[in-house]
C-alpha cells in the first residue's frame, strides 16, 4: 500500500519520514497554505533523501506552465491537482510531463460527488478522495465519511485522505480498500511540522515500520 505524507517542509523530517516507510512525500505549492514551500525548499528536501520515494507537488489553480516549471526546478515526479482542474487540463499536463504521475484530488461532499471521478478516467494516473471543506482545499483534519465509499468502484488507483490519523487509520481501512493513504495534519505538531512519533506510530499500526537509523 502506498503511504503519502503530505505537507513536508523540513529536510530532516522528510528524510526521516521516508526511512520510516513512507512511499511518497507531498509538498504544498499553494501560497495561501500554511504548509507552502517554494521550489528551493522542496529541492532541499529532495536532495537530503537517502531512500527513493515519490515526490509529489500539490497545486491548485496553477497554470500548466507554472506547474511544469516547479516540477523541473524542485525535482518532483508527481503532481497532485487539488482544485477545479478539468479533465482536459489534466490530459494536457500528462502529455507535457509524460514521466510524471498526475493525481486528481476530489473533495467528497456527498455520494454523488463520486460520479465526477469517472470523467477523469482517461486523464489522470491516480485519484485522491478527500474530505470536503467549503474554504480549504486539504490538510483540514476533517474526516471523510468512509460510509459513502464502499460499493463504489473507481476506475483508477486511488488514495484515501481526509482526517486520517494513527488512531483511526485501521478503522478506515476496515471499511474501504484504497490503493494508498494520504496523511498530513494527522501526523503533525503544527502545520508543516511533522511529529515523527506519530509517523512511527502510523507505520506500527500498518505493520510496515522501518527503524530510523
Amino acid at each position: 500500500m502506498r503511504v503519502k505524507i503530505c505537507g513536508i517542509t523540513k529536510p530532516e523530517q522528510g528524510d526521516a519520514i521516508a526511512r520510516l516507510g513512507a512511499t511518497a512525500l507531498g509538498f504544498i505549492c499553494v501560497p495561501t497554505s500554511p504548509r507552502y514551500v517554494i521550489p528551493a525548499q522542496i529541492r532541499a528536501v529532495v536532495d537530503r533523501l537517502s531512500v527513493n520515494v515519490d515526490r509529489i507537488g500539490v497545486f491548485a489553480n496553477n497554470t500548466i506552465d507554472e506547474i511544469c516549471q516547479i516540477v523541473n526546478a524542485a525535482g518532483l515526479n508527481g503532481v497532485q491537482l487539488h482544485s477545479n482542474e478539468s479533465p482536459q487540463f489534466c490530459q494536457q499536463l500528462r502529455q507535457l510531463l509524460p514521466d510524471v504521475e498526475v493525481i486528481k484530488a476530489l473533495r467528497v461532499q456527498t455520494p454523488d460527488s463520486l460520479s465526477q471521478a469517472d470523467t477523469y478516467t482517461d486523464a489522470v494516473d491516480t485519484l485522491l478522495l478527500d474530505a470536503y471543506h467549503p474554504t480549504q482545499l486539504g490538510g483540514t483534519g476533517k474526516t471523510l465519511d468512509w460510509t459513502t465509499l464502499p460499493g463504489y468502484t473507481l476506475t483508477r488507483p486511488w488514495l484515501l485522505a481526509g482526517g486520517l490519523t494513527p488512531d483511526n487509520v485501521l478503522s478506515a481501512l476496515s471499511q474501504v480498500q484504497p490503493n494508498g493513504i494520504d496523511l498530513s495534519s494527522g501526523v503533525e505538531r503544527s502545520p508543516g511540522d511533522k511529529d515523527l512519533h506519530k509517523v512511527a506510530q502510523l507505520f506500527e499500526k500498518l505493520g510496515t515500520r522501518v527503524a530510523v537509523e
